[in-house]
């Protein structure tokens, strides 16, 4: 009698859980969206870095013509070059990477959205082959998804550097105050 009591306790308390609990929905690229690996490499450690420091560089304490360039990682590394299409109302999708991403648009408008931006604000990116855009996607615990709300293709590329062995793209929920 007390095992069918606390069976029976047990799935009330199972059936009450479950009823409360909100299903979080990752947003994966939809059929408007194509990201293909035009080369991927695998790097060993790499400890690179670049400075042109001007001589006047105490004076002007990292004025305009500082250029910084630092990348050191531990272990191996991934490098992909991504091809990435969107026909119009195509989205890649909330999604996050391991590494940072350099974007470059070639061609057509693409609408970029973050989550760390508390109202979500768009940024507006558009490309000619003569004269591409270019945004940075900072990756980690950042997301972000990149939608074509124009009328034309848009095109470019990515090109990230991710820990060897993970994986490059991380579907994610959209952020509540962000578009889906």
């Amino acid at each position: 009698m007390k095992s069918r009591l606390l069976m029976f306790v047990a799935a009330i308390t199972l059936i009450t859980a479950t009823s409360h609990i909100t299903p979080v929905h990752a947003t994966p690229a939809n059929t408007g969206f194509v990201g293909m690996t035009i080369v991927k490499a695998t790097f060993g450690d790499i400890n690179a870095f670049n400075s042109t420091i001007p001589p006047d560089f105490w004076r002007n304490w990292l004025g305009s013509d500082v250029w910084f360039s630092l990348q050191k990682t531990k272990g191996n590394s991934d490098l992909y070059i991504q091809s990435n299409t969107w026909q119009p109302g195509g989205t890649t999708g909330w999604h996050s990477h391991p590494g940072h991403s350099l974007v470059i648009i070639t061609n057509g408008t693409v609408t970029n959205y973050e989550s760390d931006s508390p109202q979500c604000k768009p940024a507006v990116y558009t490309g000619t082959p003569a004269n591409p855009a270019t945004f940075v996607d900072e990756g980690g615990t950042h997301s972000h998804m990149v939608r074509n709300e124009g009328t034309v293709v848009a095109t470019g590329y990515a090109v990230q550097l991710i820990p060897a062995g993970a994986n490059r793209r991380i579907d994610e929920p959209a952020p509540a105050q962000c578009p889906q």
